[in-house]
């Protein structure tokens, strides 16, 4: 391949080129991932948007392909069969294979559907134009006498990304029909560790993953408010003090963040932590240039991030979290974020 170009500073447009090759056609090096094709797919949209290349894909036509992953129910379907009526994450999700344990193979699943109407808002659907009555009656289906959520409606693991995804969706739908927000809430507040931070699930150890699903979701629920007064977000549910000093304890020597105690930093996490301490109107008492230095260091002069610094080839997954961090700190080239929602600010 020859040595890497030289880069000074960053890099917007080698960013875009990266972005562009992975907005429609997978890698080989992803095919395993291809379950997964609209999240990877947003990753590519929404760090195209934040770069302001969003003209580099036909917005029409990703729009038609996102429309035609959504389940829609038979007309003689009963919503309340246990099916979800949500976005299946790639092709071989959405069509039938001998997999008998589900015959329908309905494959529509919680993070794909957050990813597809993430996308959609991006490009500029009105995502109201959607029929939601059977995505959001069926949504409420997964939701579990814990307050969890089920990413699928035939079985999987319930932890606090699926209460983040069904926050995001009724918050995107302008439609919380699709959720008991108390019980979502009290399971938020169960995953709260003596520490401050949130794990993935109740008992677990404090995630940044974890603890950003955990305090985005109780803020598009409403349940964490403004307090005028200090700037900072109050809430009458959690320790706001105890999560902001767990926060600012993940920001490493390097100027980096690590998710969790006595792990390196990581880029993604420069979104992950840093999204919960802009949410709750602390982002000000980080190091932000000592962050900004760390990312530069992520970033390969091939266009893209990696997850550490100097780690060889970047990824799309740590390559948008990167640009989404940037965004936070304000970077002069980088759109504005809506952090809780994880799409810039001009598509709300």
């Amino acid at each position: 391949m020859g040595n890497p170009p030289e880069q000074s500073g960053f890099a917007r447009l080698r960013h875009a080129a990266f972005l562009e090759s992975m907005a429609t056609d997978l890698p080989r090096n992803y095919a395993t991932q291809e379950v997964n094709h609209l999240t990877l797919a947003y990753f590519a949209v929404a760090g195209l948007s934040l770069v302001r290349e969003l003209h580099l894909v036909d917005k029409d036509q990703i729009t038609k392909w996102i429309l035609t992953f959504q389940v829609h129910p038979e007309a003689h379907d009963d919503l309340d069969n246990g099916q979800f009526y949500g976005f299946c994450g790639s092709r071989t999700t959405q069509y039938p294979s001998n997999n008998l344990k589900d015959p329908s193979h309905n494959g529509s699943h919680l993070a794909s559907t957050y990813s597809a109407l993430a996308i959609l808002k991006i490009v500029g659907y009105d995502v109201l134009n959607i029929d939601s009555k059977a995505l959001l009656h069926s949504m409420k289906k997964l939701q579990q006498p814990d307050g969890s959520f089920m990413p699928t409606h035939i079985g999987a693991e319930t932890d606090l990304r699926f209460v983040y995804c069904a926050a995001a969706i009724c918050s995107m739908l302008k439609d919380w029909t699709g959720m008991d927000k108390e019980k979502a809430k009290e399971y938020i507040l169960n995953c709260q560790s003596y520490d401050g931070g949130f794990g993935m699930v109740p008992g677990s150890e404090s995630h940044g993953g974890g603890t950003f699903c955990a305090v985005a979701a109780l803020y598009l629920m409403g349940f964490i408010q403004v307090d005028l007064t200090s700037n900072l977000r109050e809430s009458g549910s959690i320790d706001v003090q105890l999560l902001l000093e767990w926060c600012l304890q993940r920001q490493a020597a390097d100027g980096g963040f690590q998710g969790r105690r006595n792990k390196p930093a990581d880029t993604c996490y420069a979104f992950w932590v840093g999204g919960v301490l802009k949410i709750i109107g602390a982002y000000h008492l980080i190091d932000q240039s000592a962050l900004r230095e760390f990312l530069l260091t992520c970033q390969s002069p091939y266009g893209g991030f990696t997850k550490f610094p100097d780690d060889g080839f970047p990824d799309i997954y740590h390559s948008y979290y990167g640009l989404a961090a940037l965004s936070l700190l304000e970077e002069e080239e980088v759109e504005p974020l809506c952090a809780e929602l994880g799409i810039m600010s001009a598509a709300l």
